[in-house]
């Protein structure tokens, strides 16, 4: 079997989808013979980690279509780190220009018969068609897509949040179905893979029988190779890791903790940063934590798991979380995960692992995580038993390792297994 894995987004360097896309594909490279087509703007990323152009991937140039599309993003979306919506519609628009440049420079050797299958990892939207999906079906080659996640919806109660973050494209999210391709990528794929509960249930019950659920994030042993160092005593220490931004909640966790913070039985670090960050400063001063809540700024991927292991638990509230990465990276390095129940995070944590935390408004977040921070503080020992629980869970589960076997299962015609899958 040689199968082609195209990765759009797919670098090494950098976290969130590219560092998905990577992980994954070279992965899957591991266990089967495959050749991956990425972006050329990943193509110097790649190089630096050995591989060798034209033999274990190319680098495609759609860059004058994606330069452009990049400007427009950056116009429409409002600001950094918002408009996320519209971020994904504008490249899901210019990712017709990759695929474009793919079947021309792969036509002859997809239709010579050269490779089993193709498998499209990134991009990780579900609303992103696929002009390749019938023009593989016509060749007689199988066309797998994803792990897809993303469309959660906006929960009840939090519609400040969502003005704040200015995804005011996300009330039209539905015209994604009128995309050219859209109804003929899902006919010709031969299996979809779903990251999360709420992006299967998009897919119409038409291609359900298509549907399998992996989750898209995973973790590298040697990348988070350390393990929580401390035993939970007064005070707590919990971190919250990730951008400083209204859908996340930073603010709710600050507010929950306020009590236990003042009394000296909880400390919060905040690693990140973003447009709330002096917000969340103003209120940490208005409550009088300042000697309780520590803001260490941005910090690299590589050395957040030194913040995670002196730690006690992460917490993260956040309402519109799609994958939740830095859960698994958290458990990977024993943290228990108190998290809000919607969403990616909430759909990774086991029993035993965490706490997930339920809500139908924001006051009812900010109540039942305090509630959450309570019995943690007055039964700490239970961090040390789920500390162990939560790492043994990850290593067993949610490697890039484990996830590749899973899916080349698929490949072969078998099923995929384990928590990840549910």
């Amino acid at each position: 079997m040689k199968v082609l894995l195209i990765a759009e987004q797919a670098n090494p360097e950098w976290v969130s989808v590219p560092l998905i896309g990577w992980s994954l594909s070279r992965a899957i490279s591991r266990v089967v013979d495959a050749h991956i087509v990425t972006q050329m703007r990943n193509r110097d990323a790649f190089l630096r980690q050995g591989m060798i152009e034209g033999e274990q991937f190319t680098a495609i140039d759609s860059e004058y279509v994606a330069a452009r599309a990049n400007k427009v993003a950056s116009f429409l979306r409002g600001g950094d780190g918002k408009g996320w919506t519209t971020v994904t519609a504008i490249q899901s628009l210019a990712y017709y220009a990759f695929e474009h440049e793919l079947w021309k420079l792969f036509r002859h050797r997809i239709q010579s018969g050269e490779f089993s299958l193709v498998h499209r990892i990134t991009p990780l939207s579900p609303t992103t068609p696929s002009i390749l999906a019938k023009r593989l079906s016509r060749c007689g080659v199988p066309f797998f897509l994803g792990p897809l996640n993303g469309g959660l919806p906006w929960p009840s109660g939090f519609e400040d949040r969502r003005r704040a973050e200015g995804d005011w494209l996300s009330y039209l999210r539905f015209v994604y179905r009128l995309l050219p391709g859209r109804t003929s990528t899902l006919k010709h794929t031969s299996k979809i893979i779903a990251g999360s509960g709420a992006t299967a249930a998009q897919i119409p019950k038409r291609y359900q029988s298509k549907v399998v659920r992996i989750a898209e994030n995973g973790i590298d042993p040697q990348r988070f190779s350390k393990t929580r160092v401390r035993s939970a005593s007064i005070p707590l220490i919990g971190v919250f890791v990730g951008r400083l931004v209204p859908y996340k909640c930073p603010d709710v966790l600050i507010r929950s903790a306020a009590d236990l913070v003042r009394r000296g039985r909880l400390k919060l670090v905040f690693v990140g940063d973003g447009p709330m960050r002096e917000e969340l400063d103003e209120i940490a001063l208005s409550l009088e934590l300042a000697d309780g809540v520590q803001f260490v700024g941005w910090m690299e991927h590589s050395l957040v798991q030194d913040i995670l292991v002196e730690s006690d638990f992460l917490a993260l509230p956040s309402i519109r979380e799609f994958g939740g990465g830095v859960v698994l990276e958290a458990m990977a390095c024993g943290l228990p995960v108190v998290v809000a129940n919607y969403g990616g995070p909430a759909e990774l944590v086991e029993p035993g692992t965490g706490i997930k935390v339920d809500f139908n408004d924001a006051q009812s977040l900010e109540e039942n995580l305090k509630n959450a921070l309570v019995f943690l503080t007055e039964n700490p020992t239970i961090l040390d038993s789920m500390s162990i629980q939560a790492r043994d869970h990850i290593l067993a589960h949610f490697t890039w390792a484990a996830k590749a076997r899973d899916i080349v299962a698929l490949y072969s015609g078998g099923s995929a297994s384990g928590p990840a899958q549910r």
